[in-house]
């Protein structure tokens, strides 16, 4: 099962990545199966990963990931430092709002969320930091996926699209329309397609190149709902994070362009 065509590094990584959402404490059977390798394998690459600090072993046997780990992982620059530069714009547009605050990436053909801050009262949304979504379905997959290269826009195109509701864009052809109104209106919408009570707005961030590194959105409830009217404060969001981020070091030395009241 784990035979020699596999080496230590993938049977680690094969074992780490046995985590999920769902499941973030296993036992050593359960490693062993979910990452396909035998219970003998396992025991000595888990007793490795727990005395380097990677995963921890609870009082009741079983496994999660460890806080050594996520030392490492929060050194990420597409995380950390992205995080640190856009918060302060996250704040005040969670301020003038009160709604959801999404900050995410992309990574190959999905993103990663790096930052959320949550409204009280604003309506409730999947988002997870450090968690995975479509491209083609939120708010700001698709500010992500408009500026992709071509050839990721492709392959996402050529894929079957999941629906998660009924409003789910899953036509190519829809969606490269949808694309192209992104980049021609420099912001997206999504109404819907997550679940039928939100509506996305967001906006592309751009470094000091002009490149698009990350995108920044309002979540809101669907009814009365106005991305029109609320694209302008997710546009300015995203403006004042691009200048931080294009800043020597990524410091913030330019003033944050305040959000209009």
């Amino acid at each position: 099962m784990d035979g020699e065509v596999r080496t230590v590094t993938g049977k680690v990584l094969a074992l780490l990545g046995a985590f999920t959402p769902e499941c973030p404490e296993l036992t050593l059977s359960e490693l062993a199966r979910r990452a396909g390798l035998s219970l003998a394998t396992a025991h000595r690459r888990v007793a490795e990963l727990v005395a380097w600090g990677a995963l921890e072993r609870g009082a009741d046997g079983r496994y999660r990931v460890g806080l050594r780990l996520w030392e490492v992982a929060s050194l990420a620059p597409r995380g950390l430092a992205l995080r640190e530069a856009a918060m302060p714009f996250l704040e005040d547009l969670y301020e003038v709002t009160h709604e959801n605050v999404q900050l995410a990436v992309r990574e190959g053909l999905e993103l990663v969320f790096v930052e959320r801050i949550s409204g009280r009262k604003a309506v409730p949304v999947w988002t997870r930091v450090g968690g995975r979504f479509a491209l083609h379905a939120t708010g700001v997959g698709l500010a992500l996926l408009a500026h992709a290269p071509a050839e990721v826009q492709e392959e996402v195109l050529a894929a079957p699209l999941q629906a998660y509701t009924p409003k789910t864009v899953t036509s190519p052809a829809r969606l490269r329309e949808m694309l192209a109104a992104v980049r021609r209106n420099g912001y997206a919408v999504s109404d819907g397609q997550v679940t039928t009570d939100a509506v996305s707005v967001a906006a592309p961030v751009r470094d000091g190149s002009g490149a698009v590194i990350a995108a920044v959105s309002l979540v809101v409830h669907a009814d009365g709902a106005q991305p029109a009217a609320l694209a302008p404060l997710v546009q300015a969001a995203a403006r004042g994070i691009g200048r931080a981020c294009g800043s020597p070091g990524g410091a913030r030395v330019f003033p944050r362009e305040p959000i209009a009241r």
